[in-house]
Parts: structure tokens; C-alpha cells; sequence
């Protein structure tokens, strides 16, 4: 029998099963064996495994925001590194993969999928946002510096899963080095 909340609860098993295996290695029939939901209410709430797998990748931009609007520093210089810090608590996360959007883009490679369009315009978000932030520090190119500390993060979700705390810890000095430089009236 549905119930209020068994949306989320087909979202929350498939998100923590996509989370560690990946979209395409987790079926249909994992997730419903998993939930215990049925395949007739699981297809109530998402008409295909790409309309789950949007609401998923949906709900990891929402926590990207969160994220973004959450961190607190005195400066906007200190909020990118604490960002950067931030990402790799959770890129070094036991059982992390990574970031699941950029992961789920290299799932799915064509151009015209609703995940890969969904990961490429978080993507894009996100990098705005990094360039707003970017944008009320002392930096003489804002998006240089927004962008740089995009790449950082990016790396960090690839190394952090490997590396772990050493991958976070580079992570967060070298962005310290690069809004030091880049905020710097030399920079």
C-alpha cells in the first residue's frame, strides 16, 4: 500500500544503492527487492528507471546547494576553501565514488539523455555559483579564480575516494594557494 512517504523511500534505497554501485550496475529489480515497494508502486512514482534516476541526480544538486549556501567564513576567500574542505569530507566519505553527478555524466556519455542533461546543467550551475562567490572576493579575475577552485574540486572527488584524508588535505592547501595567489594585488 502506498504511503505518504514511499516516494522517498524508493528515492532514498536507490540513492543509497546508486551511491555505491553506480546507475547503470543497480536494476529496477534491486531497488524494489530492496525497498520492499513492488513494481506497480514503484512505477506509480517514477515512470522508468531515467525518471528515477533524474529525481536522484536532482536530489544531489539540491545537496550540492545546500552545501554551497551552508558554508560560513568570515570572507568569501575563506568560504571557497571551506568549500573545497567541505567536499572532501564528503569525497573521502567510507564508501565515497566520488561525486555522483559527475559519475553518472560518464554513464551516460549521449548528449541527449535526461541524466546526462541533468549532471551537465548542475555542473554548470555549480560553477556559476562558484563564479558569484568568486565574485565578491578581491580577485582581478573572479571566474579565473572560480573556475580554478572548480578544477580543484573535481580533482578531489576523483582522488579523494583513492586517497582519502591526503587527497583532502592537497585539496584544501592548494586551494588556499591559489585564492592567496589569485586575491593577491599581484595576482
Amino acid at each position: 500500500m502506498p504511503t505518504p512517504d514511499t516516494r522517498e523511500r524508493i528515492l532514498g534505497t536507490a540513492t543509497r544503492l546508486f551511491d555505491r554501485h553506480g546507475v547503470h550496475a543497480v536494476g529496477l529489480q534491486r531497488i524494489i527487492d530492496e525497498c520492499g515497494c513492488g513494481k506497480n508502486l514503484l512505477y506509480t512514482h517514477f515512470a522508468s528507471k531515467d525518471d528515477l534516476v533524474v529525481a536522484y541526480l536532482d536530489r544531489c544538486g539540491a545537496d550540492w546547494d545546500r552545501l554551497v549556501t551552508g558554508v560560513r567564513a568570515a570572507t568569501p576567500e575563506r568560504r571557497l576553501v571551506e568549500l573545497v574542505r567541505e567536499a572532501g569530507v564528503r569525497a573521502t566519505a567510507p564508501g565515497s565514488r566520488g561525486c555522483a553527478l559527475r559519475a553518472t555524466l560518464a554513464e551516460f556519455p549521449e548528449r541527449r539523455h535526461p541524466a546526462h542533461r541533468v549532471a551537465v546543467d548542475h555542473l554548470v550551475r555549480a560553477r556559476t555559483q562558484l563564479r558569484e562567490l568568486a565574485a565578491e572576493t578581491s580577485a582581478a579575475d573572479p571566474q579565473r579564480l572560480a573556475d580554478r577552485v572548480m578544477v580543484i574540486i573535481d580533482g578531489l572527488y576523483a582522488n579523494g575516494p583513492i586517497f582519502g584524508d591526503d587527497a583532502a588535505k592537497a585539496a584544501v592547501a592548494f586551494a588556499e594557494d591559489v585564492v592567496r595567489a589569485e586575491t593577491s594585488a599581484d595576482g
